[in-house]
């Protein structure tokens, strides 16, 4: 008699990648937000988070990217210009706008105003090697590369000529007296699975569902509700007004005195939109935040 051995039931854990650096406040907010808490000690690479079935890691970015490729992680958060500095095979599944960068040519104010640019046999230092150097194919620059390990603004003028890096303000670059002159790619912090985890039917649901509760949480972050009350005759006036999602929500006030009206309308419109509100008949007017929108 032979006997059938029972279906393999074992979920398999998601393997997540958490920033470690300057992201990791931003990711760690972001997640706390869509109701994830990740506890993390000063020491310790390996945080608990409250997402059931997760094992999580703490990794620089270039080296997350690098696991996702190989396998050995689900999902990672990383900057998109590790992923163009490696030009691996991933999937972009969200961008948060989280600590947006420029990666810039940098040089000094000197050597920009004398046309330096144009001499043969200049170094420029940089983190990001194989973008740097097809930018120089493009531009038409003669230099040699010197890969960096952080700090790259200090090179100029003894060590280098010029830089290659990331920049959010350029407030950096300015300090150390070096001017931008070219920018390669803008970049923020990403959400990226490995193609090979988005094969797996159970794996893949998983991580949509994580997609969808920090898409509810960025969604939020853009709008708020605002409600105003409205008498009968001003209450189309009122509505052609209001950007809402879809609709807004109307609800007649006590005793025919009028609507209350409600939407979720963009943060960024506010400054215009209440004066307008009033403008067109809109009384008590009330803005709340938002946690979370689903759509």
């Amino acid at each position: 008699m032979t006997t059938t051995a029972p279906p393999d039931t074992t979920v398999q854990p998601l393997r997540l990648a958490l920033p470690k650096g300057r992201m990791q406040d931003g990711v760690f907010k972001l997640l706390a937000d869509a109701g994830i808490t990740v506890r993390a000690s000063d020491r310790g690479y390996r945080p608990s988070i409250s997402l059931a079935d997760t094992e999580t890691k703490i990794l620089k970015p270039h080296n997350a990217v690098e696991m996702l490729a190989a396998g050995s992680r689900d999902l990672a958060f990383a900057g998109a210009d590790w992923v163009a500095e490696f030009d691996l095979d991933l999937v972009e599944l969200l961008d948060t706008g989280l600590d947006p960068v420029r990666l810039v040519a940098a040089a000094p104010t000197r050597l920009l105003a004398e046309g330096g640019l144009k001499r043969p046999g200049l170094t420029v230092a940089t983190e990001y090697v194989r973008l740097t150097e097809s930018w120089l194919e493009k531009s038409g620059i003669d230099a040699q590369v010197v890969r960096s390990f952080g700090a790259t603004e200090v090179f100029p003028p003894e060590d280098a000529d010029f830089i290659v890096d990331n920049t959010a303000t350029g407030a950096t670059l300015a300090a150390n007296g070096l001017d931008i002159f070219d920018d390669l790619m803008t970049s923020s912090t990403r959400l990226y699975a490995s193609p090979r985890s988005l094969e797996s039917p159970a794996t893949r649901e998983r991580i949509e569902e994580l997609v969808m509760l920090l898409s509810s949480v960025l969604a939020a972050r853009q709008r708020v509700i605002l409600e105003v009350n409205v008498t009968p005759e001003r209450l189309d006036a009122v509505v052609q007004a209001l950007p809402a999602m879809r609709v807004p929500t109307i609800a007649e006030l006590n005793r025919g005195a009028g609507y209350a009206v409600k939407a979720a309308v963009p943060r960024a419109q506010l400054a215009t939109l209440i004066p307008e509100l009033k403008r067109r008949g809109g009384t008590d007017i009330i803005v709340t935040s938002l946690s979370q929108i689903v759509a």
